[in-house]
């Protein structure tokens, strides 16, 4: 998964807005927006805000959901019947415990 400056950036190009558009949508002046695009490390909330006007949510995701979460978000599940990928999520959890701890992907 990205990290949040990406997730962000990713966003707003998306939803076709630039920088400076984000003055419009939140009241952040582009230079400010730009410095948290570019790494910067925002508060709790000027992050929520700027998810507000980016039409996302913040979430906090327990660890042992959080595979479940990814796949569905990346469309390798269906919200309508997820069990079955759970599952076979899970096992692969179970072979290896360690895996996402050191945060390297699969």
């Amino acid at each position: 998964m990205s990290s949040i400056h990406d997730q962000l950036k990713q966003r707003r190009k998306e939803l076709g807005y630039k920088q400076e558009d984000m003055f419009m949508r939140v009241g952040m002046p582009r230079q400010q927006y730009q410095r948290l695009e570019a790494n910067g490390n925002p508060r709790l909330d000027n992050l929520a805000l700027v998810a507000k006007g980016l039409k996302m949510e913040l979430m906090l995701i327990p660890q042992e959901k959080l595979l479940a979460v990814k796949a569905l978000l990346e469309g390798k599940i269906s919200p309508h019947n997820p069990m079955s990928q759970i599952q076979s999520e899970t096992n692969v959890l179970a072979d290896n415990p360690w895996q996402g701890v050191f945060g390297e992907e699969d």
